[in-house]
């Protein structure tokens, strides 16, 4: 009846390594998949500017006259790269991580300058650069 059994004595075990890393994961796929849906929204955006010129306003007076065919081009090309970096982000790369958050940054500049465009559109892609952006800077892969 002398045994270290009483509850006073007993320490918590430390946080498991499983733990840290499955919080870790879960906050890359999150950035992965907002990445993705970001790359999808803009590559959609510029289909739209190069198929109906339309849709898109031309009438407004801006600072950078670039017509909507351009506009178009530089959603595509931006789209097409943060899809390339989702994937990077989605298998945990560090090249990934940091394209990512390059991309992200050219894709809110790329939707401000064409703000007088089409605001709708840009307004929500704005803000899903945001959201990347802070999913993947408060992740912190060196803690798993």
């Amino acid at each position: 009846m002398t045994g270290n059994t009483s509850a006073g004595n007993k320490v918590p075990p430390p946080e498991e390594p499983f733990q840290r890393q499955s919080v870790a994961m879960g906050i890359s796929i999150t950035a992965a998949s907002m990445l993705l849906i970001l790359a999808v929204t803009s590559i959609l955006e510029g289909i739209s500017a190069l198929a109906d010129d339309e849709l898109y306003v031309t009438g407004t007076d801006y600072v950078y006259k670039l017509d909507t065919t351009t506009w178009g081009w530089i959603h595509v090309v931006l789209g097409i790269l943060a899809l390339i970096c989702a994937l990077g982000v989605l298998f945990g790369t560090a090249w990934g991580r940091y394209s990512a958050l390059g991309i992200a940054a050219l894709v809110i500049l790329a939707n401000f300058l064409s703000l007088p465009h089409y605001p709708a559109w840009s307004i929500v892609v704005i803000a899903l650069s945001v959201v990347v952006i802070w999913a993947l800077t408060t992740w912190e892969p060196e803690l798993t």
